[in-house]
This record gives structure tokens, sequence and C-alpha cells, in this order.
């Protein structure tokens, strides 16, 4: 069994949240997608001090795939430095967490 993660994504709009998503989709990176919008945002970048409204994504995948999503991420992303961090699932439902990696394995 392959080690579940949670990536936490965050994108400057709906749209953008949704295109990520939607390629790690398609590219089998990820099971799922929550898209949680309403999210502030402050933040330190080029010297000043940033407030701003943001989506944020919320992935499950399994480890081995944290490398390709990060490229695909980068690749596809308006910000310089996006962020793209990862959380071990200690726990979780067995039929969900299966199906985690029955969607995230290559057919």
């Amino acid at each position: 069994m392959e080690e579940k993660i949670l990536v936490m994504i965050t994108a400057g709009s709906e749209e953008e949240g949704a295109k990520i998503a939607k390629a790690l989709l398609e590219a089998r990176l990820i099971a799922c997608a929550n898209l949680i919008g309403g999210i502030r945002s402050l933040y330190r970048w080029e010297g000043k001090v940033c407030d701003d409204p943001e989506i944020l994504l919320l992935c499950k995948t399994v480890r081995k795939n944290f490398s390709g999503l990060s490229e695909k991420v980068k690749s596809i992303h308006s910000y310089d430095v996006p962020e793209i961090i990862a959380l071990p699932l200690a726990e979780g439902w067995q039929p969900y967490l299966d199906w985690v990696e029955q969607e995230t394995t290559p057919a």
C-alpha cells in the first residue's frame, strides 16, 4: 500500500484552481481535489507584506506522485513560487484510501 498524502496548493482564482485540479486529475496525479474559496492569505513577498484572496486546493494522492504533481503545478501555475505542500494522511476510512490509490495508478 502506498502512503497517502494531502497536498495543499493555493491559487489566485477559482478558475486557476479548477484548471490546476483538472490537469492533475487528467494526469492521474491526484484522485480528488476540493477547492475552498474565501480564504485570505497574508504573506511576505519581495520585501513587503501582502494581503490577498486565494483559493485553497486540497488534493488527495499517494506520496510517489508528489514530484510529478509539483512539476505539473509549476508548469501551469501563475505564481513564481506556488505553495505546494504535503501532509501524510495518518488515518482514513480504508475504502476511501483504497480508492485514492486506485485512481492515482496509471490505467
